[in-house]
């Protein structure tokens, strides 16, 4: 969720973010600026930095970006990369701190609570977006009485916050990575495994101080000193003494309680009631979930036409500060970030707040890797695709075909040690946020790096006779059991570059992962109420990998692999059943036989969404 893409304290972070997403470019400025301390209706005052057009010739809309990462240090909108196409085209732009960060008054709350409406002296980021508007309509000139608001990652979440009970003036938003929910699918958990060095870093860099820092750790493979913490317990004994909010947040609230469920935007939304715009990218390493969640909830209620989709190969914030030609090492052989700039964004804020262009947006425009194209539909997912199943198989297969052996034995096994766990990335694991991080563009690294752990299964195709377009919603059903009495389990799905590759020579036997996440097991029945699972016995567990649209081109394999430890990016599963997790003791972690099975009474599968 949380990529800060204004300003930000720390040196290395500037030089990522600003100059690349709002980086110098070197012409004279167009644009004035003006600061002001702009006063909320319980008195507190926010920092706010406006730009206006030095020849403004016409009354212009606002375009607000509420932010915790910090305004002072904006540059002009024409110098930033993120907004240099609206610019050309004329806006007044606004830029503002939230409440207790940087330059602004009040106290940070990590994504405050909406208010109680019945109370007219509450406040929360709705009512401050609100007076900011109705100060800005009466206080900036020339302005044409039209607003928008957009963001990235946290910035895309106060911009939902804005339009569930926007200022009359507000008419067109675009969320982009929005955290959706924080139990189920976005920052500092997945399926209800905690995020440990996410959680542990973003903690430190929100709470520590008013503005960003960085946790010492004093050693620059994290994944050593992560694992030599121990049980979570220890965070608040040795680190953070209950001085972060949000860690003992965490600490308290472990299950999907009222909490979390209050935080989710599917208890804040209802019906669109301006025009939203939801953006996404294929590879978001910290909120690929929630901009998705955003779209599929106020879809449910949209009967004006209001909510859209945009999903592009990005990382979390990609389209926003780079040309987005490639991700790593994968390449789109076209520039997707700047497309996305000048041909999706500038023109959805043209139509709703300047009556510009004809206004005819399709529902989703998504870009489809692997023919590095882009791609228009009706509806998301689209009604035409075809749900198949691809199945574990003996030996390693992956196939289309159903299983066929009759044993409930036929399984493939891995023994998983808490001691020893499965890295997420090749190491080094970087700080997160730290130099040289390879954090932005872990989720395309080649997976052949964990191809020889005897705790990580892969099944695969043979090399594919022709095209196969995955095109919407997939899932895994697994059949699994282990011999301790909680086990998490990881799911990638990998597209297989074949061993000769012409196009690009390097990149033969290349293991993309395209979909991927975690469940933690004792969830299975429940996210509120968890229970041990039952040792040696086989359960069925049904795994979110949410959506694609990908072609695994002719020539290439399908892989699935399964691990049980994805460190440190998700904490160690005792695999000994614990009500919580952040109190498990040191004796709890203990190593256990995952068995994944693949007979015909327990056939193991993806369901992929297949394009006819």
């Amino acid at each position: 969720m949380y990529r800060p893409l204004t300003r930000i304290c720390l040196g290395f972070l500037a030089l990522v973010y600003l100059s690349a997403a709002y980086g110098q470019t070197g012409q004279e400025e167009s644009y004035n600026r003006k600061e002001f301390m702009i006063t909320m209706r319980d008195g507190i005052r926010l920092f706010t930095v406006v730009f206006t057009p030095k020849k403004q010739t016409e009354p212009l809309p606002f375009l607000l970006l509420r932010t915790p990462y910090g305004v002072s240090d904006q540059s002009s909108p024409e110098k930033t990369s993120y907004v240099k196409d609206m610019a050309e085209e004329g806006y007044i732009f606004v830029y503002q701190d939230i409440r207790g960060r940087y330059n602004s008054e009040g106290t940070f709350e990590m994504q405050r609570f909406s208010r109680d409406k019945t109370d007219k002296k509450a406040i929360d980021e709705s009512t401050d977006t609100y007076d900011t508007f109705d100060w800005l309509l009466k206080n900036i000139p020339n302005n044409n009485g039209r607003a928008g608001m957009y963001g990235i990652s946290y910035a895309g979440w106060t911009t939902v916050m804005g339009a569930i009970d926007p200022h009359p003036a507000l008419k067109a938003v675009s969320e982009q990575a929005t955290p959706a929910d924080m139990f189920l699918g976005d920052d500092f958990h997945h399926n209800g495994a905690f995020r440990l060095s996410y959680g542990f870093e973003y903690a430190f860099m929100e709470e520590a101080a008013k503005t960003d820092s960085l946790f010492p750790f004093g050693t620059y493979d994290t994944y050593d000193w992560y694992l030599k913490l121990g049980p979570l317990s220890n965070v608040n004994k040795k680190y953070f003494f209950h001085k972060m909010p949000t860690w003992d947040n965490f600490s308290n609230h472990p299950n999907y309680d009222k909490f979390w469920k209050d935080q989710a935007l599917t208890k804040r939304l209802d019906s669109p009631r301006v025009e939203i715009m939801n953006v996404a990218g294929w590879w978001d390493q910290e909120d690929f979930y929630g901009p998705q969640k955003a779209y599929e909830t106020w879809e449910k209620s949209d009967h004006s036409h209001k909510n859209y989709l945009v999903i592009g190969p990005w990382n979390h914030g990609g389209w926003g500060r780079s040309d987005g030609s490639s991700l790593g090492r994968i390449k789109f052989d076209s520039e997707t970030g700047a497309y996305f700039r000048k041909n999706i964004q500038a023109p959805w804020f043209a139509y709703f707040l300047k009556g510009k262009g004809d206004g005819q947006f399709a529902e989703a425009i998504t870009f489809q890797t692997g023919t590095n194209s882009w791609k228009s539909y009706e509806s998301w997912p689209p009604q035409e695709a075809v749900l198949k199943n691809i199945y574990f198989r003996e030996g390693g297969r992956l196939s289309f075909e159903k299983p066929t052996d009759p044993g409930t034995s036929a399984s493939d096994q891995y023994i998983s040690d808490p001691a020893h766990p499965v890295p997420y990335r090749n190491r080094p694991v970087e700080e997160t946020y730290g130099p040289g991080s390879r954090w932005y563009t872990w989720l395309t690294e080649d997976q052949r790096f964990v191809k020889d752990r005897p705790d990580v299964l892969s099944w695969e195709t043979p090399p594919l006779a022709e095209d196969l377009t995955v095109t919407g919603k997939i899932a895994a059903q697994l059949f699994a059991a282990t011999s301790g009495s909680d086990a998490d389990w990881v799911v990638k799905l990998i597209d297989v570059y074949p061993e000769t590759y012409s196009k690009e020579p390097a990149m033969a036997g290349y293991e993309l992962m395209v979909a991927n996440d975690v469940f933690r097991g004792k969830f299975r029945k429940s996210f509120e109420k968890p229970e041990p699972v039952e040792p040696g016995k086989v359960e069925s567990y049904r795994i979110d990998l949410h959506s694609l649209n990908h072609v695994f081109q002719k020539g290439h394999k399908i892989m699935v692999q399964i691990q049980s430890s994805w460190f440190p990016i998700i904490d160690r599963n005792p695999q000994t059943y614990v009500p919580n997790i952040f109190e498990a003791k040191e004796s709890d972690f203990q190593k256990a036989t995952q068995s994944i099975y693949r007979s015909i009474q327990y056939p193991s599968h993806l369901v992929l969404s297949v394009m006819p």
